[in-house]
């Protein structure tokens, strides 16, 4: 059973003063959405401050993408309510596009149009002058990397190419909170950390709230901050380190000229259980960076190796929902 995890919700409502205004970029209460009485999303409390880069982070299937929608006005929520921009969704949903970004886990992108004529045409659908347009779409490009690429046509752009694209589509509006929903799914490696150095190139340089789901739970370490959400219900919402404390203690892995013997005075001079294996010691401990020192000097034995390993998001994320993972992702139906 997942632990109570409610002074982690509670605290995620209370953030810094936000930069352009004391409202959160993203406030909801008890927000729900349920297709046919049953719930896909649960009563969620959340807010997220102007400026933040937010991670929404679960497998598929637990209602990342609808709470999303319903942030976006894509969808009504069954019950609760929820304010984006300072705007209220149900209220007046078109002042809460005028507001927003949104970039979707499908590229919409005509292969047939190159990356400038995209750009064009989707400021002319916003009205936005020639003047305008132009000054716009430069850094937009810019921040994408895709100035050189301007007259390329999308078909011809990599996974990653066409997923940067679709980004500075969504910032061309000048939003205040951006939505990207699963921006990474489906690239290899090279291109999601490619995708990710120009999120947080962008996070520099803009003043706009990032409001981003991803199944691939090592990306929540860019973060300010990380919801968990399993089941339609958010277990979670803290900082990656505050996530991680929870946890307690260090991985430590410890190679010495003799480990039995340390293994002996770490027990005797520190009060810690080390395993020993083939491969040498295996220990835990609150804050090792600081501890390791002290450790080296107790042993008596010479130490050939130390490593040291904090908890990462995939052993966060068991410990909120009991949900074993394979791989570096979590399968599932999508959300």
């Amino acid at each position: 059973m997942a632990p109570d995890t409610t002074h982690h919700r509670r605290t995620g409502l209370h953030r810094r003063n936000a930069p352009w205004g004391a409202s959160p970029a993203v406030y909801t209460r008890a927000l729900a959405k349920s297709y046919r009485g049953v719930p896909a999303v649960a009563g969620i409390d959340l807010s997220v401050e102007a400026g933040e880069l937010f991670a929404f982070v679960g497998p598929n299937g637990a209602g990342k993408s609808t709470t999303l929608a319903m942030l976006c006005t894509l969808l009504r929520p069954t019950a609760g309510q929820a304010r984006v921009a300072g705007i209220d969704v149900l209220a007046d949903p078109m002042e809460v596009r005028r507001r927003i970004g949104l970039v979707l886990q499908e590229s919409a992108c005509d292969g047939d149009l190159t990356v400038a004529e995209h750009l064009r045409f989707h400021a002319g659908l916003h009205g936005m002058g020639r003047h305008e347009t132009r000054r716009r779409m430069t850094e937009a490009l810019d921040l994408l990397g895709l100035y050189d690429e301007r007259d390329t046509r999308a078909r011809a752009l990599s996974g990653g190419g066409r997923r940067r694209l679709s980004i500075a589509r969504g910032l061309l509006t000048s939003p205040q909170v951006l939505f990207l929903d699963e921006p990474t799914r489906g690239l290899d490696p090279a291109a999601r950390a490619q995708v990710w150095e120009h999120l947080l190139q962008l996070r520099r340089h803009r003043a706009v709230t990032m409001f981003l789901t991803t199944h691939y739970l090592e990306e929540a370490d860019h973060c300010d901050h990380v919801g968990i959400i399993d089941g339609g219900r958010l277990l979670a919402h803290d900082t990656p380190a505050a996530l991680r404390a929870v946890l307690g203690t260090d991985r430590v892995h410890l190679r010495t000229a003799d480990d039995r013997t340390a293994a002996m005075l770490l027990a005797q001079r520190m009060g810690v259980s080390a395993t020993r294996g083939p491969d040498g010691l295996h220990l835990r401990l609150p804050d090792a960076a600081a501890a390791i020192p002290r450790l080296c000097a107790e042993l008596r034995v010479p130490v050939l190796s130390v490593e040291v390993r904090r908890p990462g998001m995939d052993e966060v994320f068991l410990y909120y929902t009991g949900r074993r993972r394979m791989g570096h992702t979590m399968g599932g139906s999508p959300a």
